[in-house]
């Protein structure tokens, strides 16, 4: 056995105890969280049906680990039937869908409630997400997960981006570049599943706690 592979034994071997580590975390803080926090979830279920009506936890699928697709949980932030709502907007108004065409996502959203803008500038929107990091289908630190229709826009990002777990926190969303491009976010967390590393989820799990912060 060469001194190569050697290396190649070491590396592989701790990028397997780095991603034991990470689902071992995961589960832990995902458990614990979900328990901590049941008060406010039900909190922000009883506010989102007494403003608007359908359903509190909306569900949605989107690509995961080697592109393998799954439900995602959110609070329901938007009107009812947001995405007919969505194709109607695009169909119609020519500035709205370039916007969209370029960034994939509206600043000025219209079909989010007041509800919906309260837990999205807290990032409580996501906390049902806790459950998909429970299960397995994601991960606490990880990329955007990206919905099936966005997989041609990924472009040549596509392979590296389903090398790791979609997560509820990353790279792109504590980078400071949130309002960038969505060709700039697919590069930067395509960066992130070619150089996770338990230090790089350490100093993006504490980031996030600032942003989240800084957005009160």
């Amino acid at each position: 056995m060469n001194d190569t592979t050697v290396m190649s034994e070491s590396i592989s071997l701790s990028k397997s105890a780095y991603l034991k580590f990470k689902r071992l975390f995961d589960i832990l803080v995902s458990a614990v969280a979900l328990i901590i926090l049941s008060p406010i979830l039900l909190g922000v279920i009883i506010a989102i049906r007494i403003e608007s009506k359908g359903k509190a936890i909306f569900t949605q699928d989107r690509i995961g680990l080697n592109g393998k697709v799954f439900k995602l949980y959110k609070f329901r932030s938007m009107i009812e039937n947001a995405d007919e709502e969505l194709y109607q907007m695009l169909k119609s108004n020519k500035k709205i869908r370039e916007e969209y065409r370029v960034n994939k996502k509206l600043k000025d959203d219209p079909r989010i409630t007041k509800v919906g803008k309260f837990i999205r500038k807290l990032s409580i929107d996501e906390l049902p997400q806790l459950v998909n990091v429970f299960k397995g289908e994601m991960s606490l630190i990880g990329n955007r997960p990206y919905l099936p229709r966005e997989k041609e826009d990924m472009g040549v990002y596509y392979n590296d981006i389903i090398m790791s777990k979609p997560g509820i926190t990353g790279l792109w969303q504590t980078s400071g570049r949130s309002n960038t491009t969505f060709k700039t976010r697919c590069k930067i967390e395509a960066e992130y599943s070619k150089s996770m590393s338990l230090r790089m989820d350490i100093k993006i799990f504490f980031k996030t706690f600032i942003v989240v912060f800084k957005g009160l």
